[in-house]
């Protein structure tokens, strides 16, 4: 790793700002597929782009061009359970920038990956107080009057920091000497438990900017407020609280009073997304605190794992759909909300398509949050725990069928022999299990999907010309069992994939583990991944195609073709290909956008639970996709720091 800024690369630099300026002086328009300025590609996520050179047909000739390495390697160190490398890099005037879990930014050189600059915030690493050590991404502006260009980054401390894009050096005039301290103004803050993972929305001089809030610790948690701030001062202009603190707001009726006071969370903490025409903002939000017993927040716990369309300007609210009405499950709105056109009687609707880690995906108008294909109210199974009121109905898409199966059965037991399917089936025979939405309980309760879908962060990607949308899901039950409180104090956590939250302020505690067998493996008839094609015409699935294997997954050498949970989303080009990692097997991989034909695949060093994306600089030079792989700790997938590009050769 090169670890200071030398006068070539300097130049460098220099002289691609330069050719940006002339282009723009001159009224040219960069190449489609020059640049990638946001998270998903474009403020709306749709992780879609224009380059054709790499297609089906020449695809085999695909190799690695260069391999950078971070440094950040945290294998055999203390934080490698909680070390994740979830980075997609930015290109902006042929430079890539990208964000390591420790929240240094770095700019590289797009076609040699030399590196020309790095910031470090300077996290305290070695405190052990951060829940998990992940950066998702930096975010761009630049200022349509002066032209300068900054980069911003939320960090796992909870700070935000405005960085001069050519230095990479604060910018001193934004907030207090380059930062600010996002966690004044939202309740009692624990260390190491209120930070920001995933990249701000930038939306002309605005930068909107959610929270990732630690789960199940207690009632009372910090609030979930989605800010924004002025992009060259750092001047705060509003901020939104999901959760209603006076009868003012018009979710109050939503929320036992008293209880709403208290409570905390429900943030959003997976990237946001925004119209600047419409002058929207997309926020995604998670459940309120604690996410398993809802007795300490009575209600539909509106907007509460919803999607909320706030105006940039004033941060009121234009729409909401609620996924998931009083959530017991940890069902948060974790994937970010993208951007799509719904064909509709040959009419296109601009869309919010919004995966989620139930399976269901929906489709909102992007001017009213009216589903455009029929979403209906449908009675699930009531909780049997003392104090608990869980919600009668939950909302259910009519014609897009669930992405992943939904609830398990002893019948539904599946292992690599009789003997173990018997034992499977007897495990699944001991919980509660009546379909999705089966309530937490005190004998323990399966859940399926599990914590992390279904669908996560790494969302879908939208092809506009073949009207698809292509999401990556995970089939994985888990139990979870709540112990009451003396209980829960008396007994010691077992350990291993066990975890054990206290729930402070609640009758119960927390215990959930996943329903695996002693290899590794789900309990359930594989795939445990899959990649899905839907169209935005039907609303149906057009195909599906397993995605990964358990090469890496067991103990064993195999490399069956049974997928895995997987973590990380794809990304889709005009050539009409797929590329994505995510699976716990260490590959990157390409797929035939139209048919699901898997048509090659890249061993990767370490796992890439992160989103490629891809480039190419101008008509007359290569195209690079690009993937950071440095693993994910709590999958357990193999721990690195590479970021690696590959190009035909």
């Amino acid at each position: 790793m090169t670890s200071k800024l030398n006068s070539r690369s300097l130049l460098t630099t220099v002289l691609l700002v330069g050719t940006l300026v002339h282009q723009v002086s001159l009224g040219a328009e960069p190449y489609p597929a020059s640049r990638w300025h946001a998270y998903g590609n474009d403020s709306g996520g749709t992780r879609h782009s224009l380059a054709t050179q790499i297609t089906r047909d020449n695809i085999n000739k695909l190799k690695p061009a260069w391999t950078y390495r971070t440094g950040e390697d945290y294998t055999g160190k203390k934080q490698a359970g909680r070390a994740t490398f979830q980075a997609t890099p930015l290109l902006i005037d042929g430079v890539l920038y990208l964000s390591t879990p420790s929240n240094r930014v770095i700019a590289l050189n797009a076609t040699t990956g030399e590196e020309l600059w790095a910031f470090d915030p300077d996290i305290d690493i070695e405190s052990g107080l951060y829940a998990e050590f992940t950066s998702r991404g930096v975010s761009y502006w630049r200022d349509g009057v002066s032209g300068e260009q900054r980069l911003f980054m939320g960090t796992i401390d909870g700070r935000l920091f405005a960085l001069d894009i050519s230095t990479g050096k604060r910018v001193r005039s934004f907030g207090d000497d380059g930062e600010i301290n996002l966690t004044d103004g939202v309740g009692t803050v624990e260390l190491g438990m209120y930070s920001v993972t995933s990249p701000p929305a930038v939306v002309n001089d605005t930068i909107i900017i959610g929270s990732a809030i630690g789960d199940n610790r207690r009632v009372r948690s910090e609030y979930g407020a989605v800010r924004a701030f002025d992009a060259r001062s750092g001047v705060l202009r509003w901020s939104w609280d999901p959760i209603p603190r006076s009868e003012t707001r018009v979710n109050w009726p939503d929320w036992d009073p008293a209880q709403a006071q208290i409570t905390g969370a429900a943030n959003a903490w997976a990237p946001l997304s925004a119209d600047p025409e419409r002058g929207l903002v997309f926020i995604p939000t998670g459940s309120p605190s604690p996410d398993y017993y809802g007795g300490e927040r009575l209600g539909s716990n509106l907007y509460a794992n919803s999607v909320v369309a706030l105006a940039v300007e004033t941060g009121e609210v234009a729409w909401h759909f609620q996924t998931v009405h009083h959530d017991l499950w940890d069902y948060d709105v974790s994937a970010q909300p993208v951007l799509v056109e719904v064909t509709r009687d040959n009419q296109k609707i601009p869309a919010v398509a919004q995966a989620t880690k139930m399976g269901h995906l929906f489709f909102l108008h992007r001017d009213t949050g009216e589903p455009i294909f029929p979403v209906e109210e449908r009675p699930v199974p009531q909780s049997d725990v003392p104090g608990e009121r869980s919600w009668p109905t939950q909302p259910f898409p009519v014609i897009t069928p669930p992405l992943v199966p939904q609830g398990l059965t002893p019948d539904e037991a599946w292992g690599l022999t009789p003997i173990d399917r018997h034992f499977a089936a007897g495990r699944i025979a001991q919980y509660r299990s009546e379909g999705i939405f089966t309530p937490p309980s005190l004998r323990g309760s399966i859940q399926y999907p599990g914590i992390a879908g279904g669908t996560n962060w790494g969302s879908l990607s939208f092809d506009p010309a073949r009207e698809l949308v292509i999401l990556n899901t995970s089939r994985a039950p888990f139990v979870v069992t709540l112990l009451p409180r003396e209980q829960y104090d008396r007994e010691k956590a077992p350990g291993g994939y066990v975890e054990r939250s206290p729930q402070l302020g609640t009758p119960y505690g927390l215990h959930r583990e996943p329903l695996f067998s002693g290899l590794g493996v789900p309990l359930v008839k594989p795939p445990w991944g899959t990649l899905v094609a839907v169209s935005t015409r039907t609303g149906l699935i057009v195909w599906e195609s397993t995605l990964g294997t358990i090469r890496d997954l067991t103990p064993l050498a195999w490399s069956k073709k049974w997928g895995t949970p997987s973590m990380g989303g794809p990304l889709t080009t005009a050539s009409g290909v797929t590329f994505i990692a995510a699976a716990m097997d260490n590959y990157l991989r390409a797929f035939d956008t139209s048919t699901g034909e898997e048509l090659w695949q890249a061993r990767l060093p370490a796992g890439g639970q992160a989103t490629p994306m891809t480039f190419q600089l101008s008509e007359d030079e290569p195209q690079y996709v690009v993937i950071c792989a440095g693993g994910h700790g709590k999958l357990g997938t193999k721990l690195g720091d590479s970021v690696i590009a590959y190009t035909l050769q």
